[in-house]
């Protein structure tokens, strides 16, 4: 396969969700993923259910990246956390600031992700690859565009290896990010993160959250379907399947999907796009 891809997972509350999802890796597992990442939750909320499924993952023989976030953090507890992905045999880290938990008052050591990068090379060297988040449409709480660039320079000179984007359905505005970034000597691959799309309402809440844009023509046709899933879904893989389409095209060094512990879309969206 000549661009490679990536799938990300989030850490399974449940027993059965547990379950679920080793299913649904076995059948992703026939894209041959360059790696999975897990999710970190809220200040490190469910870091026990991520190093865990990072670890089935790494049993399966596939890499996998943990996710890393570090507000609230302390660099001894980063120190510890390090040591123990390490012993686990991780390679590859997606380090982020990170979310404060509701209630949760501002704290620890690290102010932005830029810091934990640099940490994380200070303490260990290169014995980890690491990614870091880029927002082609302006992170949520950036002053403006310009200091959201200059973020994402800080964190690729802190010593990022390369980075993943949130999800978006508008290939112009990657390809200018990622344009913007390199003139500000931030010339590490930036792979695009690819959000397939299964159901109009989750993705509108996740949309809010984030800060990612829905296309007013996309929002239009996905409320025009009301509750007919089977048009949503329908419309969302050609939608997807065409964005990947023009990145691939674009020359984009990797495509990294957000599965949402979920096969169908995805292994459709790749076999859509085969040879991708």
């Amino acid at each position: 396969m000549s661009l490679p891809i990536s799938l990300e997972f989030f850490p399974p509350k449940t027993p059965e969700g547990a379950e679920k999802l080793r299913g649904v890796r076995r059948q992703l597992y026939a894209l041959q993923p360059e790696f999975c990442s897990v999710t970190y939750g809220a200040g490190g909320s469910t870091q026990e259910g991520t190093f865990g499924t990072v670890r089935e993952i790494l049993a399966e023989g596939v890499d996998a990246a943990s996710h890393f976030s570090c507000i609230g953090a302390t660099r001894a507890s980063v120190r510890e956390q390090l040591a123990t992905l390490k012993a686990m045999g991780v390679k590859r880290l997606v380090a982020l600031r990170g979310d404060l938990p509701s209630g949760y008052g501002a704290g620890g050591e690290f102010q932005y992700a830029s810091d934990l990068v640099a940490f994380i090379r200070a303490e260990t060297g290169s014995d980890f690859h690491i990614e870091v988040a880029a927002y082609p449409e302006v992170h949520p709480q950036a002053r403006s565009p310009e200091s959201d660039l200059q973020a994402f320079a800080a964190k690729v000179k802190a010593g990022a290896n390369s980075a993943i984007t949130q999800y978006f359905y508008n290939s112009d505005a990657y390809f200018r990010f990622v344009d913007d970034a390199y003139r500000l000597g931030a010339d590490v691959p930036v792979v695009p993160g690819i959000m397939p799309i299964t159901s109009s309402t989750q993705l509108m809440r996740f949309s809010d959250a984030c800060g990612a844009e829905i296309p007013r023509w996309i929002r239009l046709r996905l409320q025009s379907f009301g509750d007919d899933a089977a048009s949503i879904r329908a419309f969302g893989l050609d939608v997807v399947t065409d964005l990947c389409d023009q990145l691939r095209n674009g020359g984009v060094p990797a495509i990294h999907f957000y599965t949402m512990n979920q096969s169908a879309a995805t292994l459709e969206i790749v076999q859509r796009l085969q040879p991708l």
